[in-house]
């Protein structure tokens, strides 16, 4: 069984949904083996998720709500300058960090799903909304920033993190996570050819 302790029934099917991802690929993933892993009544999972679609998306929703859990700002408490600055490259060095050693099953489902995604419109919309979270929170950080294009220094920054996650877990770098000084140091490189360009 996924876990000691038993969460409550949806979130139990949903992080169970996503470490099977993880282990087995989505071809692992059926209502019943989601079932037997979480040690549930047989049907438990199909009553919460009718379909697969569902269980999809519920476990991407929970992969969202996992990686963003004690996040230090919303959107409503952004600091400004060198503030907004820092917060980009420490917070962003520790998430990535965070993703690739004790968050690396929700880094190797989401990459599951983002590939899925490519096949089933219906997942890639919801992936979308989901991830534009992270794309506008960046958005909003780089603009305090004095960024003269938050929008696209945003979606520039979200690729160099996508990219990162992807070499550490699933390509070249697979077998070394970088560690939170070289991920601080990259970070910190990479903004300020974003916003020093000019």
């Amino acid at each position: 069984m996924i876990g000691s302790m038993t969460p409550h029934r949806p979130t139990l099917i949903a992080d169970t949904a996503i470490a099977l991802i993880a282990e087995r690929g989505l071809r692992g993933l059926t209502h019943r083996a989601v079932d037997e892993e979480a040690g549930l009544p047989a049907g438990s999972t199909s009553n919460l998720a009718r379909t697969r679609a569902a269980l999809l998306d519920l476990a991407l929703a929970r992969i969202v709500e996992r990686e963003t859990e004690g996040s230090p700002v919303t959107a409503g408490e952004l600091p400004d300058g060198a503030g907004a600055r820092e917060l980009l490259v420490q917070g962003g060095a520790d998430l990535l960090h965070r993703a690739l050693t004790v968050g690396r099953t929700l880094t190797l489902a989401r990459l599951e799903l983002a590939l899925e995604a490519t096949r089933r419109p219906e997942l890639r919309t919801g992936y979308d909304r989901l991830g534009a979270r992270f794309t506008d929170l960046a958005t909003a950080l780089l603009a305090r920033c004095g960024s003269a294009d938050p929008a696209g220094d945003a979606r520039r920054l979200i690729r160099w993190c996508d990219g990162v996650l992807f070499n550490s877990t699933a390509g070249s770098g697979h077998d070394r996570a970088p560690t939170p000084e070289e991920l601080r140091d990259e970070a910190a490189r990479y903004l300020a050819a974003l916003l020093d360009h000019g």
